[in-house]
């Protein structure tokens, strides 16, 4: 399988740490007390490796709409907009006609629609009606590299061409209480989507990315660290202090299992393409998996520019280390989140 072109968009309001910090110092609400107003200072008028977040706002303020309606509604108008936009995105990079599209496969977490995102996908894009279609949920940060393996599933069953996106509203799951974990997520997730298009196939007039082979690890014993729950209506994240260094130990278990199997040493990795959690769950992985200012390079710009995208991160990671023509060889892909689950991908490319 080929990752042929891949496809980004988030929502064209964007807003700094300060801007958020500065909304919250002209609202009056009940969960923001001293102790809140104490923990959103500290994550948003400090380092925390974020500068501004894209979110489906007009402004700060609707994020005190806390209303499930309003929630999902923004779920709602959002998120088959950006998942359809990064689609097309990828499949103009890569000149495929929508036509000659086998496969979708759609992953979200931050909401839920039925019939799911791939009916508007089909819609919106053009499709063909006999288009295999599977909408993914459940997967949270980590959801980029199982929605890639059921597109290769796809393609190694006969399809050319299978659409991956991946799509979050984060600013639908995002609101204020006096909850850590919950004052913690309002700060660092973004809106966005990724998509690739992969195929049977490699394209002649760009950079050939071959996915090689992946592994994927799951450790139910440690769901409650990190997940969502219903409390009032709203999906609510679970946030605990443990998950930077979970992710640094199950992101260097993953990647020692991945490179055993496919016989490859850590030295013959040229690139390195990681979700980032958080400025401290980048640090856990560097030095977990014992990595260079460099190797976080793109995974940094990513999380300064659009904050934790959740499941679309890693494609706008392998997209910016693409486009800065990182270079060729043996490159290593990972994702982790709710579950607490984590996986690994080798690429290659030329």
């Amino acid at each position: 399988m080929f990752i042929t072109a891949l496809g980004t968009a988030v929502p064209p309001r964007s807003f700094s740490q300060r801007d958020c910090w500065d909304a919250l110092q002209r609202i009056e609400h009940p969960a923001l007390t001293a102790r809140t107003r104490a923990v959103l200072n500290g994550i948003l008028t400090h380092d925390n490796g974020i500068e501004r977040r894209s979110l489906a706002l007009d402004s700060i303020e609707e994020s005190f709409e806390l209303d499930p309606d309003t929630l999902y509604r923004r779920f709602a108008r959002e998120a088959p907009a950006l998942a359809n936009a990064a689609a097309r995105d990828a499949l103009a990079r890569a000149r495929v006609d929508a036509r000659c599209v086998d496969g979708v496969v759609i992953s979200t977490c931050t909401g839920y629609l039925c019939p799911g995102l791939t009916s508007y996908a089909v819609e919106a894009l053009g499709l063909r009606s006999d288009v295999v279609a599977f909408d993914l949920v459940g997967q949270g940060c980590g959801a980029a590299l199982p929605n890639l393996r059921a597109g290769e599933a796809l393609v190694a069953s006969g399809a050319e061409n299978v659409l991956c996106v991946c799509v979050e509203v984060c600013s639908a799951a995002m609101y204020i209480d006096t909850d850590l974990g919950v004052l913690v997520s309002a700060c660092l997730f973004g809106d966005g989507a990724g998509a690739a298009l992969v195929t049977r196939k490699p394209a002649a007039d760009r950079r050939r990315v071959e996915w090689k082979g992946s592994v994927s690890l799951m450790r139910p014993d440690q769901r409650d660290a990190l997940r969502f729950e219903q409390r009032g209506g709203m999906l609510r994240n679970i946030l605990t202090l443990p998950v930077p260094r979970l992710a640094g130990k199950h992101a260097r278990d993953v990647l020692d299992r991945g490179l055993s199997a496919a016989g490859t040493e850590r030295s013959a990795i040229s690139a390195w393409i990681l979700h980032a959690g958080g400025r401290k769950v980048l640090e856990e992985l560097q030095s977990s998996m014992a990595l260079g200012d460099a190797d976080l390079l793109h995974s940094r710009e990513m999380l300064r520019r659009y904050g934790n995208l959740s499941s679309p991160f890693v494609l706008f990671v392998l997209d910016a280390a693409l486009r800065a023509d990182a270079a060729p060889g043996k490159w290593w892909m990972s994702s982790f989140g709710a579950g607490f689950s984590c996986h690994g991908a080798l690429l290659e490319v030329a």
